[in-house]
């Protein structure tokens, strides 16, 4: 018998245009929340193909996992979107920028990652957001961008762990402000926290 845990869960999308996506997107939400999939699924229901903007390193046997499982799901045969995926865990504003057109979508899974990335490879985390905030704003196509809420538990006891929390938090709300749509997944339930101006 299958753990519970381990069945992705699709959450329902709340009602949109279903002709096009808002120019940006934010899927947020804490680890196993099913942002992921909730994100995979606000394109699919409105494209047949797509980009899949991948940001994590395959680190480790886990983190090498939980990436076999997001290709396995994207590829699988009741899939109704053609993936093309893109892995860049640094360049992402001018990815993006390479990336989006009009009639295609950019899924970015992850941004916390992303941001992991960028902290591990000394870049300037606030110039890097600064200017991916600014990039987003005139990117060509809609695009979907997934972040970890990770600002929710207890205090990091650790300066690095606590910067990289700070550094999140400051992320999420750069691209929360620019995005014309925000939701949150709790228990693979959408909650949308701002909705496109009709």
């Amino acid at each position: 018998m299958e753990s519970v845990l381990t069945v992705p869960v699709a959450a329902s999308v709340p009602p949109l245009d279903t002709h096009s996506l808002p120019h940006l997107t934010l899927v947020l939400g804490g680890a196993r929340s099913g942002k992921s999939l909730h994100a995979e699924t606000l394109i699919g229901v409105r494209a047949t193909t797509a980009v899949y903007l991948a940001t994590a390193e395959a680190r480790d046997g886990e983190m090498a996992e939980r990436i076999a499982r997001h290709r396995a799901r994207r590829a699988a045969a009741h899939s109704a979107i053609r993936w093309r995926t893109i892995e860049e865990p640094l360049a992402l504003a001018r990815c993006l920028a390479g990336a989006a057109r009009p009639d295609c979508p950019v899924l970015v899974d992850c941004l916390t990652l992303w941001l992991s990335n960028l902290m591990l490879a000394g870049r300037d985390v606030a110039a890097e957001t600064a200017g991916l905030v600014a990039a987003i704003r005139s990117l060509a196509g809609p695009v979907v961008l997934v972040a970890t809420e990770v600002g929710l538990g207890i205090v990091p006891d650790t300066a690095l762990a606590r910067a990289f929390r700070d550094h999140a938090g400051l992320l999420n709300q750069g691209i929360a402000a620019a995005a014309d749509h925000v939701v949150f997944l709790a228990a693979g339930l959408p909650l949308v926290l701002k909705q496109p101006k009709r």
